[in-house]
């Protein structure tokens, strides 16, 4: 091939700006442990490679270990000219670039690639059941790497709930977008079995673009490459909003780190930056009363219930509540599983019931509902606080969506709220109210006029300040 002036080899150096080239060749020649041009004989420059051991002992405790040796195992079939590359350990410049070119910058077909290599060293098909090990093995190196490199952004693994459960839960919801050659989806049961060519990987990379991105964060991290450029850092750590809220003595929420990434690749774009836990049962009482206090008029929020079986699932309301007794919001609302499955179901455009919430009113239903109708809705829960249901037989006409919880009526066992992206410019103005009179503006105004004053105003409490790792 000419050394490492192949063509190919010169098609990939091209896609990268120099700066983004001069910061991977940098972390090559820290793989390969020397900074400046090795001498090999007659004083030419001795080609360098990277074995797996060089490899590893520069990953450390990044990544784990089966993420590690699938990487290496990646980096090390690629081709760099029109012969395959020959069996061994050795890993050259030129396929690390190669490899990052394809990664960072290639379509589908040149990832699907190297993914099949990831999966499988054997040429021809994978199985199903492989493809869910990767995938298992993705969304934990992801968990993994995150938390590592301190780019949780606010979230704590010790303020979440066991991210096991759905690492599992997230890998099969990704596997269940495989089709076959033929264009046949894979069911649930016959993917462990199903056998998949690297084009049924090219279309799944395709139709499923979190597969790509979680890959890139894991890379980037992992190996500290293209990420202290400037614009670049963040280009990648979009998966994860920023959390604020979760600073409690002894909080747990309902949601793990992979259904966080997952449930945030569905907001809208302006929604995906900033999560701020609004209501907590298990902190602010089990009060519909002090749940509406803490919603209305927040703006764009997601609901996360957990009924007494277990089951954890939920709605975003793409607009802020307004007790009412019509119908609100719009076609960006869904519905979600977080357990023991992980799905959005969005709407159907059957109607327009994508959110409602009335309280105290005699003729209409008490409560906060989405999706379906009067009584039958997707999701409900009761004005009498503690009862819920979930009625979809056989899916939610707005939605879609199946019975989300266990039983058709539920009793729920816990409940959070989460404003989206930045809080209502109202919302703001207000900040820093804390008086029980603030909720009740008919005692302020009579307050006002006998004129008398609150004596709270001076002693409010200080905002909280922004939440890091």
């Amino acid at each position: 091939m000419g050394s490492s002036e192949s063509s190919l080899y010169q098609k990939h150096l091209s896609r990268f700006l120099p700066e983004e080239l001069s910061d991977i060749h940098g972390v090559f020649d820290a793989l390969s442990g020397s900074a400046g041009p090795a001498e090999g004989k007659e004083g030419k420059a001795a080609k360098r490679t990277v074995t797996l051991a060089m490899f590893k002992a520069y990953v450390k405790e990044a990544l784990p270990e089966s993420m590690t040796l699938r990487l290496f195992d990646g980096m090390n079939s690629v081709q760099v000219s029109e012969k395959p590359p020959s069996p061994g350990d050795q890993l050259g410049k030129e396929q690390f670039v190669v490899f990052m070119a394809a990664l960072t910058k290639g379509y589908a077909e040149e990832k699907s690639d190297i993914v099949m290599k990831m999966i499988s060293k054997a040429d021809g098909t994978v199985k199903g059941s492989q493809v869910l090990e990767f995938a298992e093995d993705l969304v934990g190196s992801l968990v993994h790497v995150l938390k590592h490199r301190n780019e949780l952004k606010g979230w704590n693994l010790q303020n979440t709930r066991d991210p096991a459960a759905g690492i599992k839960a997230l890998a099969s919801q990704l596997v269940s977008e495989l089709k076959l050659a033929d264009g046949r989806k894979v069911e649930g049961a016959q993917i462990p079995d199903a056998l998949c060519d690297k084009s049924s990987l090219e279309d799944w990379m395709f139709r499923v673009p979190q597969v790509s991105a979680f890959l890139n964060v894991i890379v980037r991290q992992g190996l500290l490459v293209l990420r202290s450029l400037p614009g670049r850092a963040e280009d990648t750590l979009h998966l994860l909003p920023r959390c604020k809220g979760v600073r409690k003595s002894g909080f747990v929420s309902l949601l793990d780190i992979p259904s966080v990434v997952f449930l945030n690749a569905h907001l809208p774009a302006e929604s995906q930056h900033r999560w701020q836990l609004l209501f907590a049962s298990r902190l602010h009482g089990e009060s519909f009363t002090q749940l509406l206090g803490h919603v209305v008029n927040k703006g764009p929020c997601l609901l996360v219930l957990k009924d007494s079986d277990g089951y954890i699932f939920g709605g975003f309301a793409s607009s802020s509540w307004e007790a009412k007794p019509q119908f609100q919001g719009d076609s960006r609302c869904f519905l979600f599983s977080v357990s023991p499955s992980v799905s959005v179901f969005t709407c159907t455009g059957y109607n327009d019931h994508f959110m409602y919430l009335n309280h105290r009113q005699q003729t209409m239903p008490n409560g906060l509902g989405m999706g379906g109708q009067h009584y039958y809705f997707g999701l409900w829960i009761d004005s009498d606080y503690g009862k819920g249901h979930s009625r979809a037989k056989p899916r939610c006409i707005t939605y879609n969506s199946p019975q989300l919880s266990a039983q058709e009526d539920f009793t729920l066992d816990a409940l959070e709220v989460w404003a989206v992206g930045e809080p209502p410019e109202s919302d703001t103005t207000e900040k820093g109210k804390k008086s029980i009179l603030d909720a009740d503006p008919e005692a302020q105004a009579l307050l006002e006029m006998i004129g008398k004053s609150r004596q709270s105003d001076g002693f409010r409490e200080p905002e909280e300040e922004e939440e890091e790792n």
